[in-house]
C-alpha cells in the first residue's frame, strides 16, 4: 500500500461492489477523453485546447471502449487481486479497440482529424487502462490485505487504563501477533471516552463485545491490583472461553515502560497463591548478607529459586552444588546475569566491579558477589567435606533431593541414599566444618506418609533433629570440635507451583497438545505455594532456627486437583470435554492412584503449632529417635539398600518412620526385572 494514499484507500474498500464498478467506469471515459487531447498533442507538437477539436474521436472513443471493455470483462475482475491474466484481458481488449479506432480515423478517415489520432490515441489508452489497473493492485492491494491481516487476528481487550494499559496498547500498536481494539476499566467515569483512539468499555459490556467484536483475548494490565481483586475479575471472564494474558506484577515492572515481552499467560499461580505478606527483611538478611551461603541441589526448581533470593540479600559468595551439568550450567549463567542487573540498578558507577572475585587478601568490591559453580553429589562424603572446609560456609541450604513419588517409589534404594545419606553426609560436613546454620528443604509428604519418598524426607528430618541433640564434639568425627554449635532446622511445605514434577507444567503442556489432561483421582487434593514465596518464607523460618525445629509453612487451603484442571482450561479460553458438554476442547481423563500416591497431604504429625513471630510460618512438635538408636536403624537400612532388599528397605522404614504404612507391591524396577526372570526360569 501507498502509505500517503492510505486514508483514501480505506473509504474505497468499503464500497460497494457495483460502486467500485461505476467509479472504474468513469476512470476509463475520463481516459477515452484524456488520452486524444494528449494524442493531438503528440501529433501536432503543442497543447490544443480540446474546445477547438472536433468532438469525434472523443466520442467515438467512448463508444467503442467502455462496450468492449465490458463485453471483455475487464470491470468483473477485482482489481486489487489483478495479475498477469488481468493484464493480457486488458491488451486483448485495447487491441479490439484500437483496430476499431486505427479503421476510422487512420484508413477511413474523419474530416478535420488528422489520421495519426488513430494510431497514437489506442497506444496511450493501452497505457493509461494497463497502468491504472497496476496502480489500484498495489495501493488498494496491500491496504486490503493488511485489513484482511488485522481481521484474522486475535481481538483483545486490555483490562484497565491506567499507565500500564497505555503503554501496553503503545507496545502493541505494531503487533503481528494480536489487535487491541479497545480497553475495559472499573472507572464508571471513563466508559464511553477514547483513549489514543481506542474506546473504552465498561467490564459489564464484555459478554457483548465477545459477539460483536470477536473478542478473543483479554490483556490484564493491572499490576498492582491485590490478588483478591483479580480473582474476581477472572470469575467474571471465565464463563466467556477467552484466553486471558497478564503482565507481572510491579514489582517485576522497575523499568517503568511495558513492553511485549512483559506479556505472559495467566498461570494458575496467580489465582492460587495468597496475597504474599512482606518479608521481613531483618530475616531475610540475617543468615545472607554478606556471608557465604551454600545451595545443594541448586540448579532444581526450589534451590534455584532460593539462589535468586540469597542474591538479593547482597552475599559474600553463594556456592552452587548441583549433581546434573545441565542444570548447574543454567543457574550459573542465569545468577551471573542477574548480578550484573542488580549491580547496574543499586550502583551504576559500580558495574564493573559488581560480581567480580576479590583478588586474594583483598576486600571483595561492596557490590560484588562471587558465585561459584561446584559439580557433585550431597551423598559423596569427600567432595563435601572438601567444598566445605575450602570455603567454610556460614549457612546451609539443603535442597537436594528426590521428590518425585511414583520414580522413587520405582527406585526405592536410590530414592533413601539421595534423601537420607545425602543429607547426613551434608549435615555431618557442616558440623566438622563449623556451619552455623544448616536449613533442610522438606515436604508434607513427610507426614504419615505411605510412600518412600516421603518416609525418606521424614527419616532425614530425624537425622537432623537426633543430630541437634548431640554436642558437636560427639558429632564431628575427628578433628576439634569448633567454637559454635551448628543450628539444623527443616521447612515443611507442601507442593509449589511450577516446581519440576508440579501437575501445573504437566498440566499447561497437556492444553497445549489438545489433552487430554490425566488425573489420577477425581477426589485428589492438594497444598500449593508460589516458589517465590516458598523460597523466601525458607529462608525466613531457618533465620528464627535454635536447634532441631520443625518448621511448617502456612499453605492456606487445599485445592482439589480436579478444580485445578477445569480452571487451567478456562483460562486458555478452552471448555472441558465431559457429559455435560460433549463438543468441549479438552478431556479430563482418570487413571488412578499411582504407587504410593495420597488422596490428601498433611503439614503436621502432631497437634497444636506454636506460632512464630511471622505470620505464615509455625513450629512443629515432632517426636523423634535419639541418636544411638537412630544410628543403629540407619546402619540396618544402608545395608538392606546395599543389595537393594527393597521388602526390608520398607520393613525398616516402618520401623524407624512414625505413621508410615506401605501401600501397594514392590514395584521397584529392578526387583520386578530380576523377578520376571526368575519366573522365566523355572
Amino acid at each position: 500500500m501507498i502509505p500517503a494514499l492510505g486514508p483514501i484507500s480505506k473509504p474505497l474498500l468499503s464500497l460497494s461492489r457495483s460502486a467500485k464498478r461505476v467509479i472504474a467506469l468513469c476512470v476509463d471515459i475520463s481516459f477515452c477523453v484524456l488520452t486524444v487531447w494528449l494524442a493531438y498533442y503528440l501529433r501536432v507538437g503543442e497543447f490544443v485546447p480540446l474546445s477547438s477539436t472536433p468532438r469525434a474521436p472523443e466520442i467515438v472513443s467512448v463508444l467503442l471502449a467502455i462496450p468492449i471493455f465490458i463485453v471483455s470483462g475487464l470491470y468483473r475482475a477485482i482489481f486489487r487481486y489483478s495479475g498477469l491474466p488481468a493484464m493480457w484481458s486488458v491488451a486483448r481488449a485495447i487491441w479490439v479497440y484500437g483496430l476499431l479506432y486505427a479503421a476510422i480515423f487512420t484508413a477511413i478517415g474523419v474530416e478535420g482529424v488528422p489520421r495519426t489520432i488513430g494510431l497514437i490515441q489506442p497506444m496511450l489508452m493501452l497505457l493509461f487502462v494497463g497502468t491504472s489497473r497496476v496502480f489500484v493492485k498495489i495501493w488498494l492491494g496491500g491496504e486490503y490485505q493488511s485489513r484482511l491481516k488485522l481481521a484474522t487476528l486475535p481481538q483483545a481487550l486490555i483490562y484497565g487504563a491506567g499507565s500500564a494499559g497505555r503503554q501496553l496498547a503503545n507496545a502493541m500498536s505494531a503487533s503481528p501477533e494480536m489487535r487491541v481494539v479497545g480497553y475495559l476499566d472499573d472507572d464508571d467515569r471513563l466508559h464511553g471516552h477514547v483513549l489514543n483512539g481506542l474506546p473504552i468499555f465498561s467490564p459489564e459490556d464484555l459478554p457483548g463485545l465477545v459477539d460483536s467484536r470477536n473478542i478473543t483475548d483479554v490483556l490484564m494490565a493491572l499490576p498492582s491490583v491485590s490478588r483478591q481483586r483479580r480473582n474476581a475479575i477472572i470469575g467474571q471472564i471465565a464463563p466467556l472461553r477467552l484466553s486471558v494474558r497478564t503482565l507481572p506484577g510491579m514489582a517485576d515492572l522497575v523499568t517503568g515502560k511495558v513492553s511485549l515481552s512483559d506479556i505472559r499467560d495467566l498461570d494458575i499461580d496467580d489465582l492460587l497463591g495468597r496475597e504474599p505478606v512482606k518479608p521481613n527483611a531483618l530475616l531475610l538478611n540475617r543468615n545472607t548478607h554478606y556471608k557465604t551461603v551454600l545451595v545443594t541441589g541448586a540448579g532444581g526448581s526450589i534451590g534455584s529459586e532460593l539462589c535468586r533470593q540469597i542474591l538479593q540479600s547482597q552475599p559474600k559468595q553463594i556456592l552452587l552444588v548441583e549433581m546434573s551439568e545441565f542444570a548447574l550450567y543454567q543457574i550459573h549463567q542465569e545468577l551471573q546475569s542477574l548480578a550484573r542487573e542488580l549491580a547496574l540498578r543499586s550502583h551504576p558507577g559500580q558495574a564493573a566491579e559488581a560480581g567480580s572475585v576479590p583478588a586474594a587478601g583483598k576486600e571483595p568490591p561492596p557490590l560484588g558477589v562471587e558465585i561459584v559453580p561446584l559439580l557433585g553429589s550431597v551423598c559423596d562424603e569427600v567432595r563435601m567435606q572438601e567444598i566445605m572446609d575450602t570455603w567454610r560456609p556460614h549457612t546451609v541450604y539443603h535442597a537436594a533431593a528426590y521428590k518425585h513419588v511414583p520414580l522413587v517409589e520405582h527406585n526405592p534404594a536410590e530414592g533413601v541414599h539421595n534423601n537420607v545419606w545425602g543429607t547426613r553426609v551434608c549435615a555431618e560436613a557442616a558440623v566438622r566444618n563449623g556451619v552455623r546454620n544448616f536449613v533442610l528443604i522438606s515436604t508434607d509428604k513427610a507426614v504419615r506418609p505411605t510412600n518412600i519418598m516421603g518416609a525418606s524426607k521424614r527419616l532425614a528430618e530425624m537425622v537432623l533433629q537426633a543430630l541437634a541433640e548431640l554436642n558437636p564434639a560427639v558429632t564431628a568425627q575427628g578433628g576439634p570440635a569448633p567454637a559454635w554449635r551448628t543450628c539444623f532446622s527443616m521447612v515443611r511445605f507442601g507442593n509449589v507451583l511450577g516446581s519440576s514434577g508440579s501437575v501445573v507444567p504437566l498440566f499447561r503442556e497437556q492444553i497445549k497438545n489438545g489433552g487430554p489432561i490425566t488425573l489420577t483421582h477425581p477426589d485428589i487434593t492438594r497444598f500449593f505455594m508460589t516458589i517465590p514465596e516458598a523460597a523466601q518464607l525458607v529462608i525466613q523460618a531457618g533465620a528464627m532456627g535454635t536447634g532441631g525445629d520443625v518448621f511448617v509453612l502456612d499453605m492456606g487451603h487445599p485445592v482439589r486437583i480436579l478444580d485445578l484442571a477445569r480452571r487451567m482450561v478456562e483460562l486458555s479460553g478452552l471448555s472441558v470435554r465431559d457429559e455435560e458438554n460433549p463438543e468441549g476442547d479438552i478431556e479430563i481423563a482418570i487413571t488412578g492412584l499411582r504407587p504410593g500416591e495420597k488422596l490428601y497431604e498433611e503439614l503436621l504429625i502432631g497437634e497444636n503449632p506454636v506460632l512464630t513471630q511471622h505470620p505464615r510460618i509455625m513450629k512443629a512438635q515432632e517426636p523423634f529417635l535419639a541418636w544411638p538408636q537412630l544410628q543403629q536403624g540407619l546402619g540396618a537400612l544402608q545395608l538392606a539398600k546395599g543389595v537393594n532388599d527393597v521388602s526390608l528397605i520398607r520393613g525398616l522404614l516402618q520401623q524407624l518412620v512414625s505413621g508410615y504404612q506401605a501401600t501397594g507391591e514392590v514395584v521397584d524396577w529392578v526387583y520386578l526385572a530380576q523377578e520376571r526372570e526368575a519366573q522365566g526360569s523355572e
